[in-house]
């Protein structure tokens, strides 16, 4: 398997302490520098500049680095960011001073070919694609359920309302680790790569039942 290679893109090139220890072999460089060194990275975040566009900085990036996954670490995050990066092709977005576990996840969803959405913009993406999809049934009303035990059905509709994963193992009474494990299963068994894809599906099974 390719060991993932981070590489950290900001104004300075900076590596913040927090970063270095989710990533101990992390690299640092500022805008407008060529390729990063080799071997080259297999992620690439990007702090967002307070004077910039993200589109205008990814879109830079790109014509440097290539299509290289970005994920966007914003000091100030916001729903409206986060939509604007994920329209210019990002990845994944996130608080720039997340834990070390959370940047982990996030390179571990985006590895795998996710996206990593933050809760409360999953949930307006749901709601916003629920309103405009066409309410086409699916071969039966509970397809998606037979494919998962009780406890899975319970993590993807707890998934589809935007819980954490500590939500969930909160409402469940199980232990986190308990809920990463059944949503890999969820993931696995329904054939979708991220979070987001088991609400819409979710969601999509609840419309076919009411229309």
């Amino acid at each position: 398997m390719k060991q993932a290679r981070h590489c950290f893109v900001s104004e300075t090139g900076e590596v913040l302490p927090r970063w270095l220890e989710a990533f101990p072999k992390a690299s640092g460089i500022p805008f407008g520098t060529g390729k990063a060194s080799k071997p080259a990275p297999t992620h690439l975040w990007v702090r967002l500049p307070p004077d910039r566009p993200a589109a205008t900085i990814l879109a830079d990036l790109r014509r440097i680095h290539g299509n290289l996954p970005c994920i966007v670490l914003s000091d100030l995050p916001s729903d409206d960011e986060a939509l604007a990066c994920f329209a210019a092709a990002a990845r994944g977005y996130c608080n720039t001073h997340a834990s070390p576990v959370f940047l982990r996840q996030v390179a571990e969803v985006i590895g795998q070919g996710g996206l990593w959405i933050g809760e409360s913009l999953m949930t307006r993406l749901v709601e916003a694609t629920s309103r405009i999809a066409p309410k086409t049934p699916m071969e039966s009303s509970d397809s998606w359920e037979s494919l998962l035990t009780p406890r899975e059905q319970e993590v993807a509709r707890a998934i589809a309302e935007g819980g954490s994963n500590k939500e969930i193992a909160r409402r469940l009474g199980i232990t986190e680790r308990t809920v990463k494990l059944h949503v890999g299963s969820v993931l696995e068994k329904l054939g979708v790569r991220d979070r987001l894809q088991v609400a819409l599906i979710v969601k999509g099974v609840r419309q076919s039942q009411s229309a």
